[in-house]
């Protein structure tokens, strides 16, 4: 009990704290406006704000088997996430209020054009949150782009000067994304005209969600010299790491498991490294040194980019991560770039160095929980090798 309470902890600090501002606002709400208001205007306050922290906690309790197993898959993807959307909300509107109350009263101030903007800075308090969210649910989430990264590499062979890996991660195909939009995102990075082809795990997000589709989609990868993955956590939710291995075997593609090949590129050889998912309070990499090849450019696919530190000091040059899905939303507040993401990883979003080593972390295309992206718009990640002779730098740090 102490382990699943401690997994889960975060989910608990973020639903006590949402549930303490809606209870804050309803008490505030009843002792303020509707203070003098009919009683039963008073007691639809109390029922809605209990039957708001009941959704609320649904929403949580939705994350685990023993309740999922008891609702519709509808309700594990859109129906979970309008009620997350909602306690975002009501938290915004909260704050809403007390921001508005520092404003001054319309009727004591002097001037029709005055009173006008303060009408309107109230109403964009209020609206504005459930615009960015209907933007980042309906707009940016289905806006997969093209990001291009260099990755310079002292001592590079020759033979890898401007090689071009092409990335796909994250796709978590389900109710949040079609297959339409897959197949957009394949379109992109076959355009690139990539030499190497990379799918960083987390197919899918559960069980139930269409994992053959998604194996279709990216049959239709093309690179000289071929398509290789990872898995990702949420293989292993949905228990399907095995089954995904073979199927894409048979379809071409071949997921690395503990396992290496060497590719080689004129004079040069990428030495190619894959490992499962790697889980937090275990310790990484476990007998990943054997991958290494000597000589051998080594990258490491890793869905986790927490391993990257670990990988470094083993002698892998590059790993190539997903993940974070660059925290899905972002809010740049005072130069200070917050998402949740950040809480569980320093590695959030693009490329961190350390010594001759460097990672890439994509955001990667789909969403979980949230249908919604904002300020991490979803990608399709060409990375490109070059020589970089006068790197010497030990610390790690967003390139």
């Amino acid at each position: 009990m102490f382990e699943l309470v401690v997994r889960n902890l975060p989910d608990l600090i973020v639903l006590s704290i949402v549930i303490l501002i809606q209870f804050t606002a309803a008490m505030w709400v009843l002792r303020g406006p509707a203070r003098s208001a009919a009683p039963w205007i008073r007691w639809s306050v109390g029922a809605f704000t209990v039957l708001s922290s009941m959704a609320v906690t649904l929403a949580v309790g939705l994350r685990f088997a023993r309740i999922a197993k008891y609702f519709p898959g509808w309700w594990l993807s859109w129906g979970r996430a309008w009620l997350v959307i909602w306690s975002l909300l009501s938290v915004f509107l909260f704050v809403a209020l007390l921001v508005s109350r520092l404003l001054p009263s319309r009727s004591r101030v002097d001037g029709a054009s005055r009173r006008r903007f303060l009408g309107l800075a109230r109403g964009a308090l209020f609206a504005g949150p459930a615009a960015a969210m209907g933007y980042g649910t309906f707009i940016e989430r289905t806006r997969i782009r093209l990001r291009e990264q260099r990755i310079p590499v002292p001592g590079l062979p020759p033979d890898l000067e401007g090689l071009s890996i092409v990335q796909l991660s994250d796709i978590h195909m389900s109710p949040f994304l079609t297959a339409r939009e897959l197949a957009r995102a394949v379109d992109i990075a076959n355009e690139t005209r990539a030499r190497l082809a990379l799918v960083t795990g987390d197919l899918i997000t559960g069980r139930g969600d269409p994992v053959d589709a998604c194996l279709d989609g990216l049959a239709r990868l093309r690179a000289d010299a071929g398509v290789f993955g990872c898995m990702g956590n949420h293989e292993i939710y949905a228990e399907v790491e095995d089954y995904v291995e073979q199927r894409a075997r048979a379809l071409g593609m071949t997921f690395l498991r503990q396992g290496n090949t060497p590719l080689t590129f004129g004079n040069g050889v990428l030495n190619l490294a894959g490992v499962d998912y790697q889980q937090k309070r275990r310790p990484y990499l476990r007998g990943a040194e054997s991958l290494i090849r000597p000589g051998a450019f080594n990258v490491l696919l890793s869905h986790n980019p927490d391993v990257f530190p670990v990988a470094a000091g083993m002698g892998f040059d590059l790993t190539i991560s997903g993940h974070t899905h660059g925290g899905q939303i972002r809010v740049e507040i005072v130069r200070e770039d917050l998402n949740i993401a950040r809480f569980y990883t320093p590695y959030v979003d693009g490329l961190y160095r350390r010594g001759n080593s460097s990672v890439f972390v994509t955001r990667g295309i789909g969403t979980i929980v949230l249908p919604a992206r904002i300020g991490a718009p979803p990608e399709v990640a060409l990375l490109r090798l070059s020589a970089d002779s006068n790197h010497h730098s030990q610390s790690a740090g967003l390139s």
